[in-house]
Formats: structure tokens, sequence, C-alpha cells
């Protein structure tokens, strides 16, 4: 077989991975074994506690929408789907919509038709997209008499029982393996290393904004792929000469951690250790001030920023 043959072969083969949606980086098989086996774990808690409460077929329709949330939950646990207030919110706000439109629409087919498109549109209004919610909605109107006896105890339980073993699951089961922390929000954030180039907090905001469409990445994923892909790329803050006194400095992390510190002053303790007074100008913890050692504020530092109306810009 030719060289452009086989070359043209592999185009084609992208183009249709591409157009199918087949992910590109698949993870190891110990992640899908734990993934697996954190799912396995929470469907048998939730079935355990909640099954019985409905009797018969009717709680297996009800918790159905749980083992959705499990994938989420132990297959993408730092995505924005995942994270709980999507998790508690999605649930809980489509179980009312689903209950309401199964009591007050009496035709079961616009009644679950509304049920599920209602829940999208109040979850996006409360930014708790949760997927497996559209199936809780859906429960509510196609769940048969035994769900629909329960009317508005539906959403305490099952759902919010359901919801909080899972949670609590969750939360335990990811805890035990350092790189899967749930919520997403207590996971470390990888300490900026000496020449990585980074990028403004606002600029990235920017840029999500004007994809103008729902994204199942959090900000501090992006962040981590863009570590890894510069890692051997130069810029930023590597010297303790470039840490000059009345400039300002980001860290050149994201979302609540990121952070902007202006230099007061530099001078030498009675044992010659050189110490940095800031004050904080932006970001978390804003108006306060510290002090630290010179070479501590350099490995926290990623480049100097300037002040540009209301935002602030990467320094040349």
């Amino acid at each position: 077989m030719s060289q452009t043959v086989i070359t043209k072969s592999n185009e084609f083969a992208a183009r249709l991975r591409r157009l199918l949606g087949i992910e590109s980086a698949p993870v190891s098989w110990l992640e899908r074994a734990v993934s697996m086996l954190g799912g396995l774990l929470g469907i048998v808690a939730i079935l355990s506690i909640s099954g019985p409460l409905l009797h018969e077929p009717g709680g297996a329709v009800v918790v159905a929408s749980m083992g959705a949330s499990a994938v989420l939950l132990f297959a993408v646990p730092h995505g924005p789907l995942s994270q709980p207030w999507a998790l508690v919110g999605g649930h809980t706000i489509s179980a009312v919509i689903g209950v309401t439109c199964a009591r007050f629409v009496p035709d079961l087919i616009p009644a679950a038709g509304l049920a599920v498109g209602l829940a999208i549109l109040a979850m996006h209004i409360t930014r708790s997209i949760h997927p497996p919610g559209g199936a809780t909605a859906l429960a509510a109107v196609v769940g048969g008499p035994q769900v629909a006896a329960l009317g508005y105890e539906y959403v305490l339980t099952p759902v919010l029982l359901n919801v909080t073993v899972i949670f609590v699951v969750a939360i335990a089961f990811n805890f035990m393996f350092r790189w899967r922390r749930y919520p997403a929000g207590i996971m470390a954030t990888r300490r900026k290393e000496p020449g990585r180039p980074q990028i403004e907090h606002e600029k990235l905001i920017e840029a999500l904004g004007k994809l103008d469409t729902y994204m199942d990445i959090s900000e501090q994923d992006l962040l981590k792929i863009y570590q890894l892909a510069t890692e051997d790329e130069a810029g930023g803050i590597d010297d303790a000469s470039q840490v000059v006194v009345g400039q300002c400095y980001s860290n050149g992390s994201f979302g609540s951690e990121w952070q902007v510190r202006e230099v007061r002053d530099i001078s030498a303790t009675a044992d010659g250790r050189q110490v940095v007074v800031y004050r904080v100008v932006a970001g978390a913890n804003r108006n306060s001030t510290g002090r630290c050692g010179l070479m501590e504020f350099v490995r926290w530092a990623g480049y100097r920023v300037l002040r540009n109306e209301n935002s602030w810009q990467r320094a040349d």
C-alpha cells in the first residue's frame, strides 16, 4: 500500500472520529476500573436505602436517573455537570417541575414533554445543568400510579434521599484517590512552575463567553490542559530580581484562587533573609496585606500585570 493511500486513510479515520465524537485521549484502564467500582458502590447504596420506599417496580423507575448521575460523579467527577449544585439543584428543581406537570397537565405525552423542556430551561437559568435531572422530571410523569400517589413527597423521598446517598458515596469514594477529589473545588491547584507562560483569568472567561454554549469542562481543568501543553515554553517570573517594589503580580490561577498582589516593600531581616510586604489588590482576599520570603513570592508569582481600566493585563 502506497504512502499516499495510507495518509488518506488516516485522514479519513481522523475525520470520522471527529464526526462520531470518539475521544482522542482515552483514560487509563486504572481510571476506567475506578469509575466502574464507584458507580457500582453508588447504585448499590441507593438501592439498599431507597429501594424499599416505593415497593414493587415503581422504585426502579424513580432511581433510574441516579444511574446517569453515577456516570457523571464517578466517571467525570471534575466536570461542571457533576458538581454538588448541579447534582442537588438539577434533580430537585426537575422533580418539582415533573410533579407539577403530572398534576396539572392531564394528557401524558404533553405533560412528559413539558416536564423535560421546563426542567432544561430551569436548570439553565439556575446554572444547575445536570442531564439526569431530565430523567427525574420525566419519571414524575410516566412513573405510574405509585409515583403519582407520592405527589410532592416525590421531591424529598426518594429524589433528595437518593441525591444525598450518592453525594456522600462520591465524596468518600473519590477521596481515596489523590487525582480524583470530589467536589472538584477541593482539588489541589497545581503550583506554577518557573518558565511557564500563563493565561489571564479575564481572557479565559471572555473566550468562554464568546462560545455561547455550555461546555462540560471546568475552568481549572482548562488551565491544567494549557499548563501541560505549554510546560516547555518560556515566560513568567523565575528570578528574584524581577520582583520590584510598586509593581503588581498575578499568580496565574483561575476562578476563586486568582489573585493580584502589589509589592509594597522588600527588606532584609536580621538573619539576612529578604522579606516581601504586599497588598492584595484583586481576586481572593482583596484588600488584605501579607508578608512572605522573597523566594516564596517568586514561586507564587506567575507574571507581572498592569491595570487597564477595569481589567488586569499581563505586562510585556
